[in-house]
């Protein structure tokens, strides 16, 4: 059965999108929309996509689309996210699900009153050396989980002409490098340790209290050199930098550094998982390698190879051993689980792939960590 995908929004995440849904058999992108018909016009050309809408409601009118991708700015999400949902498609949302709680609940409850396959593109889930190690845990190799503790850290913003549409709370919300960022970083460490955060105090910080502005747009990542007189000096009002403690469930410990200002870090999210039998340490900058801590023999290198992994992993793997896999491959195995839902009318099921009720479940840790970093002081979690 041929699955026909809309994907609404193609600045840099959009693309990705479609480059993996591509490579999905039976899934065909049949149309994109933007801001405008010269954009989206000028981006189907571009990326090979047969029909464009220069508005994203006359994309949702398409009766043959059943899976709508949301790969706009963040303020956007819940307008969007509620329109598909309402027009009876399933939807695949970027993070932050929402700008507040109050809309990612309602949306997960529209979703789930619709009877839609929901899902939230944290990505990271699918490099395979992860699910190794989230079955490592699961079958007790690890031990009881003392401690987590990594960051995610990135150089995109490292100067005062660094800009973006992130940098503006009133498109991507009150905080900036915790919900863009931390929020891979603390789905992923509940989704491998099976532990649940429950209290966390926070700590910001904003190196650029203004920045310049370019007076015209510019895209992300594209490192085009302006002159002094192409900015505009702008106020800053979310952090570059941020720190965070946890408190788990049974007691466990953890924290998490977060800064868009790290020279030389590109994308670098990290972490380790201290057991009472040996540690682990994932970097997605390497991320075929899984590093082992012993205390009594010496430590090991696991290299992301198929006939040695535990077959959750292997499901995820596309390639023999030694042929690297990468970012692009795991939005396509994310994809994977989320399509094969919508084929199987799976939808009351709690699935493997992240639903709206993980993107809620974000946006409730992200609430604490504000509300923390305001009174500098311990904040549970709602549940």
């Amino acid at each position: 059965m041929k699955i026909e995908a809309g994907v609404i929004g193609t600045g840099f995440i959009g693309p990705v999108h479609i480059g993996g849904l591509r490579r999905i058999p039976g899934i065909h992108v049949k149309a994109l929309a933007d801001a405008g018909p010269d954009v989206s016009r000028a981006k189907a050309a571009e990326l090979g996509v047969g029909q464009w809408h220069g508005d994203y409601q006359q994309l949702l009118k398409d009766d043959d689309i059943q899976v709508v991708h949301i790969c706009v700015p963040n303020h956007l999400h819940y307008e969007v996210a509620r329109a598909a949902l309402q027009a009876g498609k399933h939807v695949i949302c970027e993070k932050p699900l929402a700008m507040t709680v109050a809309e990612a609940r309602e949306l997960t409850e529209l979703a789930h009153t619709r009877k839609l396959v929901n899902a939230i593109h944290f990505n990271i889930r699918y490099y395979p050396l992860i699910r190794q190690l989230k079955t490592m845990v699961e079958r007790g190799e690890m031990g009881r989980i003392f401690s987590v503790h990594g960051s995610f850290l990135q150089d995109w913003l490292f100067y005062d002409t660094d800009y973006n549409w992130r940098l503006e709370s009133s498109l991507s919300g009150t905080s900036r490098a915790v919900a863009d960022i931390g929020s891979h970083w603390m789905d992923l460490i509940e989704h491998v340790s099976g532990l649940r955060i429950v209290q966390v105090f926070s700590d910001f910080a904003t190196m650029h209290k203004t920045r310049k502005k370019p007076k015209k747009p510019v895209e992300t990542y594209s490192n085009m050199l302006l002159k002094p007189e192409d900015y505009a000096e702008i106020p800053i009002d979310t952090e570059d930098y941020a720190t965070v403690l946890f408190r788990f469930q049974d007691g466990e410990r953890g924290c998490l550094t977060v800064s868009q200002v790290s020279a030389g870090r590109k994308c670098r999210l990290w972490f380790e998982l201290d057991g009472s039998k040996q540690s682990a340490a994932w970097d997605s900058e390497s991320p075929n390698q899984l590093w082992l801590g012993h205390r009594e023999k010496s430590n090991e290198l696991l290299l992301r190879d198929p006939s040695l992994a535990y077959p959750e992993a292997t499901r995820l793997m596309t390639v023999p051993a030694g042929h690297n896999e990468g970012f692009h491959d795991t939005s396509r195995a994310l994809f994977m689980e989320v399509y094969q839902a919508v084929r199987d009318n799976c939808v009351g099921e709690a699935p493997l792939y992240p639903t709206f009720r993980d993107g809620l479940r974000e946006m409730r840790i992200l609430d604490a960590v504000l509300q923390s970093n305001t009174t500098q002081s311990w904040v549970g979690i709602e549940e």
